[in-house]
Parts: C-alpha cells; structure tokens; sequence
C-alpha cells in the first residue's frame, strides 16, 4: 500500500495516546514468561510484541519436536528469544526469520551463551540465523562481551539471569553503546525484586527464585513513537501543539532525550500528570546541529529528516547500529533524503547533511521494509507533498500512526 501525503496544516489542540513501549514491553513479556506472576499494562500493541508474544506461548504446548520460531524482521525478538530458549531445559527449536534477518549478526550473543554452557548451532550461515537452540540449565556465570555492539545482546543475557542459578557476571569491554537499554533492563530487573549492580564496566545480576509478588507493571509510551510527534511541530508554525500520554519524566527510555534536543527546533516539552505536551514556540534561524546518539540511535532518520524540512544541515555520530536494522538505516537515508533535494553524505558512524533551501515535491519515499524509513518522513508533507511506499511498515511498532496523523491534520489518499 502506498500512500500520498498532502500539504498539510496541523489542527490543534490534538490530544493521541501512544501505545505502550516496544522495548519495555518485549523485555517485561520475557520477564513475565519467566515469573507468570507479573502483570503488564499497557503492552505495546505493535508487530514486534505480538511476535515476541506468540513465541513465549510456545514454552505452555509441550512437544517432542522440534518447534519452528519465526519473528519475521523483528531483530529485538530474535536477541531475547534466543537467551531466553538456551535456558528452557528439553526445549528444541529453530529461530528464524526474513532474508534480512538472516544477514544480521548474532554471533556474539550465541559465543557468550554457549560459554555459559548453551547448545546453539546455526542452520545455514555461521555467525546469523537461523539457530538451533537446545535448552539446557546453565550454571557457569561469568562471560565477557564486546560493549560497542548492540545492547540487545547484553540485555538478552541480563534477562536470563536470574533464572540461572549463580546468576551472571557480565564484563563489557570497549565503548559502551546505548547505555540507556542496558539500564532500562536493570531498571526492570530491580523493579520486580531481582539485586543488579552495575560499576565500571562489570554487571552483576543475582538469581532470583520464583515465585515474586508484586503490583502491575504499566508500560511507559514509547518515546520513539513520540520523536515524529516532536518532528511534525518542529515543521509547524509557531503555536502548534500535540497533547501525547502517557509518558514519565524519569522515563527510562533513552529516546526520551528527544525533549533536550528538539529545544533546539523551538520545541518546549511540558509534562503535567502522565500527559506531555510539545508546543512550538519560535522559529530558529538555520544551522549546523551536531549530536552524538549513542544512546538514541533510533532517532537518528527523525532527526535529519527534521533538519532538512527546516532548512538546518546537522553532523550526527553514534551511528554504527544503524547498520545492521532491519535495512542498512543510513545508506536507505542517503539514498531517499537525496531524492528530495538534499546533500548528505554517510560513514560507517555518522551522517552529515548540508543546509539546503528546497524541498522536491511528490517524491516516492521506498521504506526498505524499515518502519523508521516511513514514519521519519511522513512529516514533510507539511512542506510538500510526499509518497510513501509500503505505508504498512508501521505496523512494526506503531500500527496507529497513520490514523493518528489523519487526526491532526494531514491529508491522506491511498494510491
């Protein structure tokens, strides 16, 4: 299904609530698989929950066979899944997905696992899925990992690991990356009574027995989600505002750092209760922006989408996850922003934008079957018309955002 957005002007006061985050969701659907006694609200309602969802289910039908997993392009499910069967004792089943799946690495999180006693074998191409995993109870509990990798790696064994009997000492060397996903992880951990600690560059995570007691766990609004909210008032004139719930504070989503940083498109972020609200309220003269995003990689389409829909050229680092998403994120960005009219160039790292004045109307935006690709550009149908390709790619992780963005505004045609 392609879309065409049209020019669009943005109707205020909206008010659209957010579906729980995809990343707390998957790491507490786990958790829950592990302590059934723990309840979740507001879970993410997005494919990659569903997904991770249906896969746990598959450790209630007992079966002397073995079990074919498929997260499709769900890369967070395919980290977590993996930990999560090395441990389930006289378990076999195979964890596979789409082609691009099977061209994304995995190979660190399965050399830790298997260090710690794990039986995981690859089906067709050493180092990428599919696996075949052969549950076991693991006992050793001190393994090291590359730190500049993905979290989702780290995270993987730091939700096992108080089912394992000693625990895990987990030792990162190198730079850390998306620090924020490893403590939002410990945060979950601490919360349901599980003892961490995090110094230096060792983690600590204790075992922890069933059965726990402990109130509801209500899942956070995804800040990612909310970076295209942030990006279409960036693009609106002075005074445009979006009411979005239910959002912390204190969120333990690193994306959260959206509110620093779209102060610097003239966005002010005001939380009241469980609501933000971002208003626009004045326009800034064109420049160079530079941020590292280490910790909030995910933003990065969002971010240099908005700089050229305002005119702004932007320097952003901390990229090299981007990499190895459900596309090769920065290539797929260069490629399509430069459709519209703009100069970018990209390293294995960063990307870098110049400021440009025009914006080349009615292009078709392909999304590489990459949500990120088609909500990050959706925004610029406020400056001109704009054509996006297989628009159900939101369905990933956040299947209401077209109808949201109708709700505000913007005009929308299926062609």
């Amino acid at each position: 299904m392609n879309l065409l957005l049209q020019s669009s002007n943005i109707l205020h006061p909206a008010i659209i609530k957010i579906s729980g985050s995809k990343s707390e969701t998957n790491r507490l659907l786990l958790l829950q698989s592990l302590y059934p006694e723990i309840k979740v609200e507001n879970a993410s309602n997005s494919d990659d929950s569903e997904v991770m969802l249906n896969a746990l289910a598959i450790i209630h039908h007992p079966s002397s066979i073995t079990q074919t997993i498929d997260v499709h392009h769900a890369g967070t499910a395919m980290r977590f899944l993996t930990a999560f069967f090395a441990i389930q004792e006289g378990k076999e089943v195979v964890l596979t997905g789409s082609a691009r799946m099977k061209e994304r690495p995995i190979k660190i999180l399965v050399d830790a696992l298997n260090k710690l006693g794990a039986q995981i074998t690859y089906e067709e191409n050493e180092g990428f899925p599919p696996l075949k995993i052969k549950g076991k109870k693991l006992t050793k509990n001190k393994v090291t990992l590359p730190a500049n990798v993905s979290s989702q790696y780290i995270s993987a064994l730091l939700l096992i690991a108080p089912k394992l009997e000693n625990g895990i000492e987990l030792t990162l060397e190198g730079e850390i990356t998306s620090v924020s996903y490893i403590k939002m992880t410990l945060a979950l951990l601490n919360e349901i009574g599980v003892k961490t600690s995090f110094e230096n560059k060792t983690i600590k995570v204790t075992h922890h027995p069933s059965p726990i007691t402990h109130h509801p766990i209500k899942v956070e609004s995804d800040w990612s989600s909310a970076s295209y909210l942030y990006s279409v008032i960036a693009l609106s004139e002075i005074g445009s505002q979006i009411t979005l719930s239910n959002f912390k504070k204190n969120s333990l989503q690193g994306d959260s750092v959206l509110v620093e940083i779209y102060k610097k498109f003239g966005i002010e972020t005001i939380f009241n209760s469980n609501e933000i609200t971002l208003r626009k309220v004045k326009n800034l003269k064109p420049v160079i922006l530079n941020l590292k995003l280490n910790n909030s990689p995910d933003i990065a389409q969002t971010i240099a989408v908005t700089c050229f829909g305002l005119g702004m050229g932007c320097h952003l680092t901390g990229l090299h996850t981007l990499k190895i998403k459900e596309t090769d994120r920065l290539e797929a960005l260069k490629t399509e922003i430069t459709k519209l009219g703009a100069t970018i160039s990209v390293t294995n790292n960063s990307l870098t934008l110049e400021q440009s004045e025009n914006i080349n109307p009615n292009v078709c935006i392909s999304t590489y079957q990459d949500h990120r690709m088609a909500m990050a550009f959706a925004p610029l149908a406020l400056k001109v018309p704009i054509i996006i390709e297989n628009a159900k790619v939101v369905s990933k992780s956040y299947p209401a955002f077209w109808e949201d963005i109708k709700q505000i505004g913007f005009c929308i045609e299926k062609i």
